[in-house]
């Protein structure tokens, strides 16, 4: 009997992996890390057991948001090439099952943070949820190029609510990291666009190269780099970090501020010359993991 060939492998049923590809398991792994820095730099840490489950229902909410966005967005990432593959658009999973995956996911984690920490956190989880799924994946992001610039608040998150789980309280080195991150979004963003927006010019999302054009989004990169570099330097002369983060904060954003210079003085609009542009979006991962890692390490040296 002759074998039977497998014309379409994208329709076979989802499993453990699809549901974690769900859960956009990269972009959870930043939101995790930054939550545990801003836990850990906090002034008093809570009980082992309850400072994991903060962290546990932070990774839960962010899991939330990745299949909230992916339900919605399935007509878009079918029409984007880094996207096509992923378990909704492939044919390997319902809408409606990562509906419910994604809004029971998200219920739990809040009520799960508020019995296991204090309810103050699990209203900034719960605000986090709906600001992502609300204001950028259904409002912004569609609609305006500023999507990243106001929808960064949703990934500048995640280190408030871990100090808040660990506090009970918002402080002003708690607002300084959410105010890193919610600056560090666009530059990083925006760099990643300019050399895939064929991308997103397919799927008819209004990201700045696509709406405005490359020059004048190489300057906003440049610009926005700007004030995220004073913001990120800043808990040092304020006092609220040591001599060792403040000295690797000032040579992390020295050398991010070049290449985003790099990137403005970049005059080529074909992606395979895009170098600066693929070098500071490289760069920005590695950054904001060194910077927390290095508040930490200094919260903790000191």
């Amino acid at each position: 009997m002759p074998a039977i060939e497998m014309t379409n492998p994208a329709a076979l049923p989802a499993d453990w992996r699809d549901i974690l590809a769900l859960t956009k398991p990269r972009v959870m792994s930043l939101v995790v890390f930054t939550a545990l820095c801003g836990l850990l730099v906090a002034p008093a840490l809570p009980p082992l057991v309850l400072g994991f489950t903060a962290i546990l229902c932070i990774a839960l909410a962010a899991g939330a948001c990745g299949a909230l966005n992916q339900w919605y967005e399935v007509e878009l990432d079918a029409k984007m090439r880094r996207t096509a593959k992923r378990p909704l658009p492939a044919g390997r999973m319902d809408r409606q099952s990562a509906l419910h995956f994604g809004v029971g996911l998200a219920g739990f984690s809040v009520v799960l943070m508020g019995l296991a920490t204090n309810w103050l956190a699990a209203v900034l989880l719960a605000a986090s949820i709906l600001f992502y799924v609300m204001i950028y994946t259904v409002w912004l992001k569609p609609r305006t190029p500023q999507n990243i610039v106001i929808g960064g608040g949703a990934g500048a998150f995640p280190p408030l609510i871990g100090w808040v789980a660990a506090t009970g309280q918002v402080s002003a080195l708690a607002i300084l990291l959410f105010a890193i991150i919610f600056l560090w979004t666009p530059p990083h963003f925006w760099a990643l666009s300019l050399f895939v927006r064929s991308d997103y010019a397919a799927a008819g999302i209004p990201m700045l190269p696509v709406v405005k054009g490359i020059e004048p989004t190489r300057r906003q990169v440049f610009l926005y780099s700007l004030p995220m570099a004073a913001a990120a330097i800043a808990p040092w002369p304020l006092g609220l970090a040591g001599p060792i983060y403040g000295v690797c904060a000032i040579i992390l954003n020295f050398v991010f501020l070049v290449l985003a210079a790099r990137v403005l003085a970049n005059r080529s609009t074909d992606p395979a010359q895009m170098e600066p542009e693929k070098h500071l979006f490289a760069f920005s991962v590695f950054y904001l993991f060194a910077l927390f890692t290095v508040l930490v390490a200094d919260r903790w040296i000191a």
